[in-house]
């Protein structure tokens, strides 16, 4: 995974459009997944019959429908991973159902947001994700949200700023040397903290980093508020993953930088008052709550 030189340089992977310029045999025959010899049966199976390519595939058990599929996505520019790929954690359900009701669900809540929230002006690109209490869905709504984003070719970065109990760096299977948002914060790191995902074109991950002793205070420093200003001028989408409101006040510090924030709660475990008093802290620090999340998985 090859990070930006600096903070300041977008996450481009790939010039958009380059994949619908290759025919799906090609992809599949790049990707390892066909032969060259098996392209010709299936183009002669093709042209006998009048199939469609990926049809006179799996007619000739060449291919399966998943590797149908994941031809397309590239050829569309619609990456998602195949059930045998285990290079991120299965629970980026974008990455791995990008037909499912719960992605479906995330496509409809990004369509809200880029009405409500989202816009050109770097002012309106960052968004925190927050909750009352841990093990809300919190940390999964963030990840998958920040795919399904990256999905629909914004040029997108997910920061964990949970600096007491991150999720990301598992979430994708990032490797827990490498520097992370405390690094940066304390002047050790730079752009090198900053992971490119790339089975995932367009989405780039700032993790958590070493937990340090002083998670609150390293957040309220001016160079947090740098880093977003700087990070809004070169993404499209910033999703910045927050501590449980009851964890610590650091969501506070860091929806106000972002201006922009979405709740999340877990039916039948989020306690009413407590959602409200989450929403009054929001709204007294001049946060706007975009909208809200009743997660239930």
């Amino acid at each position: 995974m090859n990070p930006p030189s600096s903070i300041d340089e977008p996450a481009r992977t790939h010039a958009q459009g380059a994949g619908r310029e290759r025919s799906l045999g090609a992809i599949l025959i790049d990707s390892g997944r066909l032969s060259a010899d098996g392209a010709e049966k299936i183009i002669r199976e093709q042209k006998a019959h009048g199939l469609r390519f990926g049809d006179a595939a799996i007619r000739l058990g060449l291919l399966t429908q998943d590797d149908v599929d994941f031809a397309l996505a590239r050829q569309f520019d619609y990456p998602y991973l195949g059930a045998g790929d285990t290079s991120l954690s299965e629970n980026i359900v974008a990455a791995y159902r990008p037909t499912s009701a719960i992605v479906e669900q995330l496509r409809a809540l990004r369509s809200q947001l880029m009405v409500r929230w989202f816009g050109d002006e770097p002012n309106q690109r960052a968004l925190t994700v927050v909750s009352a209490d841990r093990r809300e869905g919190r940390s999964f709504i963030a990840a998958n949200l920040a795919v399904v984003f990256s999905q629909l070719g914004e040029r997108t970065l997910l920061i964990d700023a949970d600096l007491r109990y991150p999720s990301q760096q598992a979430l994708f299977k990032l490797d827990p040397r490498t520097p992370g948002l405390s690094s940066v914060l304390s002047g050790r790191a730079n752009g090198e903290a900053i992971i490119r995902i790339p089975s995932l074109l367009g989405l780039s991950v700032l993790p958590a980093g070493a937990l340090p002793p002083n998670p609150q205070e390293l957040i309220a420093r001016p160079q947090f508020g740098r880093l977003i200003e700087r990070v809004c001028e070169s993404f499209d989408v910033v999703i910045i993953d927050t501590p449980a409101s009851d964890t610590a006040a650091d969501f506070n510090v860091i929806s106000s930088r972002a201006k922009a924030s979405l709740v999340v709660a877990r039916r039948d475990h989020t306690p009413e008052p407590k959602l409200n008093n989450l929403s009054k802290t929001l709204h007294a620090a001049n946060v706007a709550v975009v909208g809200a999340v009743l997660n239930a998985y």
